[in-house]
Order: C-alpha cells, then sequence, then structure tokens
C-alpha cells in the first residue's frame, strides 16, 4: 500500500508565502509523475503543478511566476512554494503520485488527504 500525506497547510495573509510538502511511503518500487492540486470551496478540483521524475515541471497559468514545484527523488517528498499569495489560492492542496509498488509494478494513481490554505486579504 501507498500512502501519500500532505503537510505546511494553515492561514497566511495575503502578499504572503507558504510551503507545501507531501511524503510518499509505503511499499515504493518507483514514482513517476507527482503534482499538486487544490479545491477551492464550491469548485472543482484543479491542476496547480506537476512534476516529472526527471525534473521537467509544469504550472497552471494562475500560479505561474509565483509558484514553485520541486521533489527530492531520493526522499520520494515532493514541495510546492508558493508566494504572493492571494485570496483566490484558499482552497484545499492534494498531493497526487503516480506509483508502481513491489507487488503490483504499474503506475497507479494516489492521492493525499490534502491540506487546507487560507489566504486572509
Amino acid at each position: 500500500q501507498v500512502q501519500l500525506v500532505e503537510s505546511g497547510g494553515g492561514l497566511v495573509e495575503a502578499g504572503g508565502s507558504l510551503g507545501l510538502s507531501c511524503v510518499a511511503s509505503g511499499s515504493i518500487f518507483k514514482i513517476n509523475d507527482m503534482g499538486w492540486y487544490r479545491q477551492a470551496p464550491g469548485k472543482q478540483r484543479e491542476l496547480v503543478a506537476i512534476i516529472t521524475s526527471g525534473g521537467t515541471t509544469n504550472y497552471a497559468e494562475s500560479v505561474k511566476g509565483r509558484f514553485t514545484i520541486s521533489r527530492d527523488n531520493a526522499q520520494n517528498t515532493m514541495y510546492l512554494q508558493m508566494n504572493s499569495l492571494n485570496s483566490e489560492d484558499t482552497a484545499v492542496y492534494y498531493c497526487n503520485a503516480y506509483v508502481s509498488t513491489l507487488r503490483r509494478p504499474v503506475f497507479m494513481a494516489y492521492w493525499g488527504k490534502g491540506t487546507l490554505v487560507t489566504v486572509s486579504s
């Protein structure tokens, strides 16, 4: 089994910064793409940023230039540094990863339970 656990959410003032982490654990063989998604109240879940195992990144237009995604493959950890936050960034942020395990050597999608980010204006 694979678990993804996010941390680092909280309350921040508009214009401030916050960093999120996601740690993957369990019977992991390999992790492929990882990503951050978010869901604001009353809205659908949306992609924030993704990063491949090789470090290639892609961002939603709304966060380009403000957010930075990174990962530490040795630690099975992904990060999201969020700067210049505004009220529209308020959401639950979810970690996503495509993981193959020792028992099932095919990539399957796993999700964390989410961490709440609240930006006060």
